[in-house]
């Protein structure tokens, strides 16, 4: 990796007071080359560069679960995530590289990203990853899926009452859902807040974040999943993103 890009150690520890293994650092060379042999063929991300890939995709996908780095593998356990709408495979991939005893199922509406994020997992030899082209709408009403998940990450697909209509159905009682977002405002927070009860969640914590190569602003949005999802939710394929609770 350090042929790739600079040693970017320090940055880590100093951010999410942490650092990845020699073993792990192979691992996230290994997975930038992958994706831009796979962004080839299908267009997964515009951030190529070493330090984009690091900053937007290696650190982002990793600081929403800052709190798990620096506890003990035995303490966490095996759990079991989704990632909704991973795009080109960020949060998910790099969690699992991450926490290999965490079984991370990435999910995907486009059939040919998730077919290019197969190849590369299958290149990679990554055992704790599993792929779906699906809607959450659709995972949201499987028994196999329905609250069935311990956690639940999902970056840069929608409003954020659109997220927590999409997550809070697949998570188990007691689960959590990380929502990534850029910039957060009380009115998104007071939006937010007035609908979960109707989803069986709860607001957390919100954890503000500066990217530390750009300075740029991240935030993630702590739920817990604190009484069962109604039946009725999720809505319909397109309506949590057409017409979000409100």
């Amino acid at each position: 990796m350090a042929d790739l890009w600079p040693n970017y150690d320090n940055l880590w520890r100093s951010t999410l007071h942490w650092q990845p293994s020699p073993h792990q650092e192979a691992a996230f060379g290994q997975l930038y080359q992958a994706l831009l042999v796979a962004n080839q063929q299908v267009n997964l991300t515009r951030l190529t560069t070493p330090d984009d890939f690091w900053e937007k995709h290696l650190w982002d996908s990793l600081q929403g679960v800052a709190p798990w780095l620096v506890t003990a593998a035995d303490e966490v356990g095996p759990l079991k995530v989704i990632d909704i709408g991973t795009g080109g495979g960020f949060p998910g991939l790099p969690l699992a590289l991450v926490f290999p005893h965490w079984r991370v199922t990435l999910i995907d509406a486009t059939r040919k990203k998730i077919a290019a994020i197969d190849a590369m997992v299958q290149s990679l030899g990554i055992a704790n990853v599993g792929l779906l082209a699906d809607r959450a709408e659709h995972l949201g009403h499987q028994l196999s899926h329905r609250e069935a998940y311990d956690l639940a990450v999902i970056r840069a697909v929608g409003g954020v009452n659109t997220c927590a209509e999409y997550a809070l159905p697949l998570l188990k009682r007691g689960g959590q859902a990380i929502l990534y977002r850029g910039q957060w405002t009380p009115d998104d927070e007071a939006s937010l807040t007035a609908i979960l009860p109707r989803l069986g969640g709860k607001l957390s914590t919100v954890r503000a974040m500066t990217t530390p190569l750009s300075g740029g602003v991240r935030h993630n949005v702590d739920i817990l999943k604190v009484e069962p999802t109604p039946e009725s939710y999720p809505r319909l394929p397109g309506m949590p993103a057409k017409l979000p609770l409100a």
